[in-house]
């Protein structure tokens, strides 16, 4: 902490510091997205994989990870 200032620079904020979702704590997010989710659901534009998109999904994940392993 310098001499003379307030306080330390670390717990200094700005007004963005408080704002979106990523500073909101993890129960709140997690209140929010349920609640999305469900809104979605009841009108009917959520995705849903079947399970044949599930698989080919998984399968273009694990190539991916294939390739960038060393």
């Amino acid at each position: 902490m310098k001499k003379g200032s307030p306080m330390p620079a670390t717990t200094k904020r700005s007004r963005t510091d408080r704002r979106g979702f990523a500073s909101m704590d993890k129960a709140k997010q997690r209140a929010i997205a349920s609640a999305g989710g469900k809104a979605a659901h009841a009108r009917g534009t959520a995705h849903e994989f079947t399970s044949e998109e599930a698989r080919a999904a998984g399968r273009k994940g694990g190539q991916a990870h294939r390739r960038s392993s060393p």
